[in-house]
């Protein structure tokens, strides 16, 4: 079982293996965190990285007021919005989204399906939310973080977040009821 006090103060202390039992319990959390933002994935790869080398550089300052999943998440989740802000300007985020307008790409699902399972034409649906309902959507049903943690995550307050959910499932049931009419 990993012991996050444990690993940490081994950590602090200068264990090599124990920060690569950190990186290996978290490496698919913070990948996972920034494939949803930055699609390229040598570019994931790199910021991955680069989000494990800031993690060691702060781990001293890590007080244990949340969980360290949490502040590794919160980590990437910032690291992934610095890279989109700078690489991809037409990307970052618009504060001002028109959800109600937002559309779906033509594709039908029927198209899809022949390519892709089920799982797949979700995620192909999920990958074409905005950002933020993406994340977290995310966040909340595939990393099962709860609503304060992905509060201190992304730092949108927790109301906010559960708006985001509600449009987020409320655009995936009305894409799959469509589909559903004309299976």
């Amino acid at each position: 079982m990993f012991n996050e006090r444990e690993v940490i103060t081994r950590v602090l202390g200068g264990d090599v293996r124990a920060f690569e039992l950190l990186v290996k319990q978290y490496e698919k959390l913070v990948f996972y965190v920034i494939h949803r933002l930055v699609k390229d994935k040598h570019a994931a790869e790199d910021i991955c990285q680069e989000v494990f080398i800031k993690v060691h550089k702060s781990l001293v300052r890590f007080s244990f007021q949340s969980k360290l999943s949490t502040w590794i998440a919160r980590i990437a989740y910032l690291t992934a919005i610095n890279y989109v802000k700078k690489y991809n300007r037409e990307r970052a985020w618009d504060y001002l989204e028109d959800i109600e307008n937002y559309h779906f790409t033509t594709d039908t699902p029927q198209n899809l399906l022949e390519k892709k399972d089920m799982a797949n034409y979700i995620e192909q649906l999920i990958m074409q939310l905005p950002e933020r309902y993406r994340t977290v959507l995310t966040l909340y049903h595939l990393n099962e973080f709860s609503g304060p943690e992905i509060e201190e995550i992304i730092g949108m307050p927790e109301g906010t977040v559960k708006n985001y959910l509600f449009r987020a499932r409320k655009l995936l049931k009305e894409k799959l009821e469509l589909y559903l009419k004309h299976e």
